[in-house]
């Protein structure tokens, strides 16, 4: 470990990067019941079940908009196939509520299969880790005091893109763990509108919302190994016989564009998952 301050600030800011880096590969293999010790689940889980209750009052409040919509006249009604297709559909609604938690559970237990064999199947267990060349410190430790002047600022600015673009980047994956958290706590409300042919378009929409925020997880994990098979070998030093800021400056430069790469995919897993399948 180096005394210089000025290669200990770079490695701060690579190691902040390393461990959100770290951090992202724990939350993708975490389900809802289980992050941060399951107590947001529990609280989740309780809302859930208050708005049940109302989601049963808005199924009959669908389903009688539907037949008033569906059915030009009580005649119509009284048909065998509409009264059927009517029943069957209101039954399958109020099946959906009720077992709204547990299938929600399970679509995102097979997204969820989906991402860890990804993840195993890469053999990286924890996303790489990007360390500060040997020769860039060498460099450094060689500079004097007036040199070092300009050399801090460089190091000071890309430190501090570092740990904002990592910071960014976790943000990122902890509001798609907070969005399945909101999807589940407002499911009953959107699944009640399935009892209504016109009005289940909400509920179809919903599902595949969520099924796109599950989703984003595998695009996320995928992102990460491919940032990471390609940020294997680090950005070329260049020259040797350049000047100590100019060579930090290139390395710094360079790692910041591919930080970037990986934040700008990682922010758009949301927009690929829509542009892929269309949810």
């Amino acid at each position: 470990m180096s005394d210089n301050w000025i290669v200990q600030n770079l490695n701060s800011a690579l190691n902040t990067w390393n461990e959100k880096l770290a951090e992202i590969w724990t939350l993708l293999t975490q389900s809802p019941e289980s992050f941060k010790g399951g107590t947001i689940w529990s609280v989740i889980t309780g809302i859930n079940g208050a708005l049940t209750a109302i989601g049963y009052g808005l199924l009959v409040l669908f389903f009688a908009a539907g037949i008033v919509k569906t059915c030009g006249s009580f005649t119509d009604m009284k048909k065998p196939e509409h009264a059927l297709k009517a029943f069957i559909r209101f039954a399958l609604a109020q099946c959906a509520i009720m077992y709204g938690m547990e299938l929600m559970t399970a679509l995102f237990s097979i997204v969820q299969g989906i991402v860890s064999t990804i993840m195993a199947q890469s053999g990286m267990a924890d996303g790489g880790v990007t360390e500060l060349p040997a020769e860039i410190v060498e460099k450094i430790e060689a500079v004097g005091m007036l040199e070092s002047i300009p050399l801090w600022i460089v190091t000071l600015l890309g430190s501090l893109l570092i740990t904002v673009l990592s910071f960014i980047m976790i943000l990122t994956v902890y509001g798609r763990m907070f969005k399945l958290y909101m999807y589940t706590a407002i499911a009953p409300i959107p699944i009640s509108t399935f009892a209504g042919e016109p009005s289940q378009s909400v509920g179809k929409n919903f599902i595949k919302s969520y099924a796109g925020v599950c989703l984003e997880g595998a695009i996320i994990a995928l992102a990460c190994i491919i940032f990471s098979v390609y940020s294997a070998s680090p950005p070329a030093i260049g020259d040797t016989s350049l000047s100590a800021v100019t060579i930090v400056w290139n390395y710094v430069g360079e790692l910041v564009f591919n930080l970037l790469v990986l934040v700008g995919a990682v922010k758009a897993s949301d927009r690929i998952v829509k542009e892929m399948m269309g949810l």
